[in-house]
C-alpha cells in the first residue's frame, strides 16, 4: 500500500511549510492564496503536487486534494501539524493490521485547552460520537471512500459560510455510508499553536453556526443536542451570552440548517 498526505493550507509558502511538517510520504498541498497554478515540489525524496487556488474554504480544498489523490491510504493534514519520525510507517501498519477498518482516527498532541479527544485504545466509532475528532486525525482507505461518494461539506469550516464542523460532518457521512471507523492510540504528530482561522470567541455567530451544524449532524434530534450542549459546556457562559440566549441562537441556527438541507447545499 501507498500513503499520501492531503494538506489544506492558507497563504502558505509551500517549500517552507513542507520543511516544517517533516513529511515521510508523498502528498498533495492545496494552498488557498492569491493565484491559480499547479506545480510539483520534490522534497527530501518525496513528491508533492501543489495546487494553488484563489477560492476559499477548507472543505473545498480537501475535496480538491481528494480528487487528485492516487494512493490507497490518504491522511488529512493541516498546515500547523509537525509529524513525528516514523508516523508514515505507523499509519500503514495500523491499516495493514486492521483490514476491516475503512477510517482510522489517530492521536495528535495539542495544548490542553484545545484537546477534544485522546484515544487510549482501539475501538469503533459510531455516528453519534464522531463529533470530537478533527480532520488531521483522519486517515482513510481512498477507494472505499470513493465508492460511497462522501465528500467534505463546503458549507462549513474556515473560509466557508458557517464557522466549523466540516470534519464532524464528514465522519458522520462516512458512518452513514457504511464505512467502519475505528480509533488508534498511535500518536503521529503535534499541533503548533497558532491563532484560529475560525474561532473568535463564544459569539452569537458561534452559537448560531453550531445550530446549523446540529441540523446536519442530528436531524430531528438537533433540539435535544442543542439543550445538552448548553447544559454541559460551562466554559462558554462566562462572558456576555447566557445559556438562554445561546439556546435561542442555536435553535435559530437549526432552522437555518434545515432550510439549507432542503436547498441541497450540503
Amino acid at each position: 500500500m501507498k500513503l499520501q498526505m492531503l494538506i489544506s493550507g492558507l497563504q502558505v509558502e509551500p517549500e517552507a511549510l513542507l520543511s516544517g511538517m517533516k513529511p515521510e510520504c508523498d502528498g498533495i498541498l492545496v494552498n488557498q492564496c492569491d493565484k491559480d497554478e499547479i506545480c510539483r515540489i520534490e522534497k527530501d525524496g518525496k513528491s508533492f503536487l501543489v495546487i494553488s487556488r484563489q477560492e476559499r474554504g477548507v472543505g473545498r480544498s480537501r475535496n480538491m486534494a481528494l480528487s487528485h489523490a492516487e494512493a490507497e491510504i490518504v491522511l488529512f493534514a493541516d498546515e500547523d501539524i509537525v509529524y513525528d519520525a516514523g508516523y508514515a510507517e505507523a499509519v500503514m501498519n495500523e491499516f495493514a493490521s486492521r483490514p476491516g477498518a475503512d477510517v482510522i482516527l489517530f492521536n495528535v498532541r495539542v495544548c490542553e485547552e484545545r484537546r477534544t479527544y485522546w484515544n487510549e485504545e482501539r475501538k469503533r466509532v459510531r455516528w453519534y460520537n464522531c463529533g470530537r475528532f478533527p480532520a488531521y486525525s483522519i486517515a482513510v482507505r481512498r477507494e472505499r471512500l470513493a465508492e460511497t461518494k462522501v465528500r467534505y461539506s463546503e458549507l462549513f469550516g474556515g473560509g466557508a459560510k458557517y464557522s466549523n464542523g466540516e470534519d464532524s460532518l464528514f465522519l458522520r457521512e462516512c458512518a452513514g455510508a457504511g464505512l467502519r471507523i475505528e480509533t488508534s492510540p498511535v500518536c503521529i504528530g503535534e499541533e503548533v499553536p497558532r491563532e484560529s482561522t475560525w474561532f473568535h470567541g463564544y459569539t452569537e455567530k458561534f452559537f448560531f453556526d453550531r445550530g446549523v451544524l446540529f441540523a446536519f449532524l442530528y436531524g430531528k434530534l438537533a433540539g435535544i443536542w442543542a439543550l445538552r450542549f448548553v447544559l454541559t459546556k460551562k466554559e462558554m457562559f462566562r462572558g456576555e451570552i447566557g445559556r438562554s440566549r445561546a439556546l435561542r441562537l442555536i435553535c435559530n441556527g437549526i432552522k437555518e440548517g434545515k432550510a439549507e438541507k432542503k436547498r441541497g447545499k450540503a
